[in-house]
């Protein structure tokens, strides 16, 4: 899966969060300062040739939409910052914040209690 830059991902950010949008309903969901339509315009060009979004034309004018879902991106980033940072493991990420002072027990133990759901489960 392609990376997203940090302006294409908060534009990913929006069409999750609204399933389809025009561009100026993108803009209005971006924090300000607002970013000019034609920058959102040429921004979505690039994420439909990079096969994240989709489009539906009504005239001159294109509803945008997501082709891939948030847990498949989130999935794959993830599975990517394993490996770069982690050597692909997941226990190794653990004890690396494991060992962070800023850790809380709590956290740490429900944690280990959603793994066992997790597991439970399939």
């Amino acid at each position: 899966m392609k990376t997203l830059t940090k302006a294409e991902e908060e534009i990913m950010q929006v069409l999750w969060q609204l399933k389809k949008a025009f561009i100026k309903e993108i803009i209005e969901e971006l924090p300000a300062p607002k970013p000019h339509y034609n920058t959102v315009s040429t921004i979505t060009g690039i994420l439909v040739e990079k096969g994240f979004v989709s489009f539906k034309a009504y005239g001159r004018s294109y509803q945008y939409y997501p082709v891939v879902s948030k847990d498949e991106y989130t999935r794959g980033t993830m599975k990517k910052f394993l490996k770069g940072y982690f050597e692909g493991s997941f226990t190794n990420m653990v004890s690396f914040f494991a060992h962070e002072k800023d850790v809380d027990l709590k956290e740490v133990e429900a944690l280990l209690e959603e793994i066992r759901k997790s597991k439970k489960n399939r």
